[in-house]
């Protein structure tokens, strides 16, 4: 595992947009999995900058998203793919034919994730997979709980999240229950990770996946077992582990 530490969010949203272009720039054909949230926003409008400048390429590259919102369309401004097509996808020449996400408007949750698994090993796996993390240890929606799970499944939403995501939505009945995540092993899979953190919001939760037990509880320490991790993050993030003089 490889730790690279920025002063400020602006700082680490380059370094981690250096660490994804040099994979789009050395294998043009790349399957990069995304994510969503507040995290990565810095580091999709430095990618878009630099593909303005005609130094990026997406245009053989596919793309698999971590998570959706069940229940909701493409169309709706509070969906992961609204916000992929918002923040990348509708300002480089990407294919949008191969940007995948999870099927929100699928009913049926066994349909959705088995859908969603195939279309995972029929691109051939993920060659970088990008994560944020959240202030309880989570990846993707994958949740603190007593087992990891495995590939693509259907979550419904703590408290906690559907109560943070409300401040997106008009009322909290509008806000999702569920959504379909990537799975543990989806993740692990990948041949590189890479996992910005940002804000002393995180630090806690860092420090415990990092050097931590790995453990269900922190579903971010199980990247401790994966050979290829690049963690990207601020001094806020870090506040933690650098307290404990482990950096």
């Amino acid at each position: 595992m490889i730790i690279y530490s920025g002063k400020d969010y602006n700082d680490i949203s380059r370094k981690a947009a250096n660490i994804m272009s040099a994979q789009i720039i050395m294998k043009p054909r790349a399957v990069l999995g995304l994510a969503t949230g507040s995290t990565p926003v810095g580091m999709y409008r430095q990618l878009i900058e630099w593909y303005r400048k005609g130094d990026l390429d997406f245009s053989q590259i596919t793309t698999v998203n971590l998570d959706e919102y069940k229940g909701l369309s493409g169309e709706n401004e509070q969906s992961y793919r609204y916000f992929m097509n918002n923040n990348l996808f509708d300002h480089v020449n990407i294919d949008k034919s191969r940007t995948f996400v999870p099927n929100g408007l699928e009913k049926d949750s066994r349909k959705a994730c088995s859908d969603y698994n195939q279309i995972i090993h029929t691109v051939g796996g993920i060659d970088m997979q990008l994560l944020g993390i959240g202030g309880n240890g989570h990846i993707g929606f994958n949740e603190p709980g007593e087992a990891f799970e495995t590939e693509t499944h259907c979550v419904d939403l703590t408290e906690s999240t559907i109560q943070a995501n409300s401040r997106f939505f008009n009322n909290l009945d509008e806000v999702p229950k569920q959504a379909y995540t990537m799975g543990i092993k989806n993740i692990m899979s990948a041949k590189k990770i890479l996992l910005i953190a940002s804000g002393e919001s995180k630090a806690e939760a860092l420090y415990r996946s990092l050097y931590g037990p790995v453990t269900p509880n922190v579903p971010a320490s199980i990247l401790q077992l994966h050979p290829d991790v690049t963690v990207v993050a601020d001094e806020g993030a870090l506040k933690v582990i650098r307290e404990k003089e482990l950096i």
